[in-house]
């Protein structure tokens, strides 16, 4: 997994390639506590994950679970449908804002 952090003023995005599991969502969830520290806004750019354990959706929760505390905005974006099935299978669907890749 490689993560590319991005600042913008009070707005972070977060780009994540490779797999979120159970041996690389630590170094995930380490790096957003990190970064996420007084932003306003968090993006997580899905667009070159290609799988997620529930390991890694643990690590989504915490973060949007910190956004909440702070008041604010949390979204995945750049989702692969095989990514975003484990989404919808697992209920996140509903309680994130999740947008899925252009065709």
């Amino acid at each position: 997994m490689e993560i590319n952090v991005l600042e913008n003023g009070s707005n972070l995005t977060v780009e994540i390639s490779g797999k979120i599991d159970t041996i690389t969502s630590p170094e995930l969830e380490k790096c957003l506590i990190d970064a996420m520290t007084g932003k306003s806004e968090t993006i997580l750019d899905f667009d070159k994950v290609n799988y997620i354990s529930s390991a890694g959706l643990r690590v989504v929760l915490f973060a949007k679970k910190v956004m909440d505390k702070e008041n604010g905005k949390f979204a995945i974006i750049n989702v692969d449908e095989d990514v975003f099935e484990v989404f919808e299978m697992t209920g996140f669907s509903d309680a994130l804002e999740i947008k899925k890749k252009p065709l």
